[in-house]
């Protein structure tokens, strides 16, 4: 799997952008030679580039490297870049090395919850109105479509649906309750469909929506708030609320909840408000290097992990997470490149030495 650390010249990184967005699975090769001649065109600001690193471990995300700097800024500069594929353009973000901490989030849908409720044709259309920053795939059959774009543009999705949900559970709480005044003498038959649609929407409904506040967080960020922030478990403290976590890749729901019965409801609210401040600060705050181990000897392996654990110490705002495949550095851009460049030192000193 490639790597950014491939990469020996340092100066390669100012040289390098991160282009996300890009369709997922397909051949690999094709998708890096189309990925290489967009960005070759002199319409899409391009110029000559030394390389392309595609796959890589965000799935979506590709390394292009110029032959000259100006060249990446003047891509980075462009903004808007599409790229033409059989399935359709695909809206591309492109941005500096460690420019964002997320760059693309894919997640398939179900919607088969809402048929008998709206016409799914109609939603998605909707939904395409109301967040054009996010890319969709055909609607299938069954109900479930793809979807990829920012965090934030997911994280909206998200609360547009459980917002549409929501309405829909209250239009059918008073059908039914119209319904039972109308028709007591043989109520159940008429309102059968209605029931069971109802069942359907609640139990798509998460169960944080009905007890206590949620909110959905980039899951590097949530890990970020949480071990390196003393704010987040003093806040939980002073306010007596507990906060339970679900993680689902690079997404993560918390539901916030009073520790104990009785205390006022108020308190989850304004818990959720701090955090949902805090995180979105931190989205813009935080940058993100991923160092690649898969595909490594045992020995490289360590000498990356001993180097990383070496200097955790020494910037105490980056967080450094250790994973079997990779190691993700989490933290203020000066830091992250000040680390890496120590990082990236140390791993010379020590093949030196051998």
């Amino acid at each position: 799997m490639a790597s950014v650390l491939d990469v020996k010249e340092s100066k390669a990184f100012e040289r390098m952008i991160v282009v996300a967005g890009l369709p997922v699975g397909g051949n690999h090769r094709s998708l890096t030679k189309l990925v290489k001649s967009h960005f070759q065109d002199i319409k899409n600001e391009g110029g000559v580039v030394e390389d392309v690193i595609y796959p890589t471990r965000t799935k979506g995300v590709a390394y292009v490297i110029f032959k000259e700097k100006k060249v990446a800024e003047n891509v980075i500069r462009k903004k808007k870049h599409s790229l033409a594929d059989k399935f359709g353009p695909f809206q591309l973000t492109v941005s500096h090395l460690s420019e964002k901490v997320f760059s693309s989030v894919n997640a398939t849908l179900d919607l088969s919850v809402f048929l008998g409720q709206v016409i799914l044709e109609s939603l998605v259309r909707d939904l395409k109105k109301n967040i054009p920053s996010l890319c969709f795939s055909p609607l299938e059959r069954n109900g479930r479509i793809s979807v990829q774009g920012s965090f934030l543009a997911m994280k909206k999705l998200k609360e547009s649906l459980l917002l549409k949900a929501s309405s829909l559970l209250e239009k059918d709480r008073s059908f039914i309750s119209e319904g039972a005044k109308w028709n007591r003498q043989s109520p159940g038959r008429s309102l059968q469909r209605s029931s069971n649609s109802l069942e359907s929407l609640r139990s798509s409904v998460p169960k944080a929506t009905r007890c206590g506040e949620t909110l959905v967080l980039d899951t590097d960020v949530f890990l970020y708030l949480k071990k390196k922030k003393s704010w987040f478990e003093s806040t939980l403290k002073r306010f007596n609320v507990l906060c339970q976590e679900s993680v689902d890749g690079e997404i993560t729901t918390i539901c916030i909840k009073n520790a104990h019965s009785g205390l006022q409801e108020n308190n989850e609210k304004l818990v959720k408000e701090y955090i949902e401040k805090l995180s979105h600060a931190l989205h813009f705050e935080l940058r993100k290097e991923t160092l690649a181990l898969e595909g490594k000897e045992k020995r490289e392996k360590r000498t990356i992990k001993l180097a990383c654990e070496q200097l955790n110490s020494k910037y105490l705002q980056v967080l450094i997470n250790f994973y079997e495949t990779h190691i993700d550095i989490i933290g203020p851009s000066s830091d992250i490149y000040l680390l890496k460049e120590e990082v990236m030192k140390l791993i010379r000193q020590t093949a030196r030495r051998r």
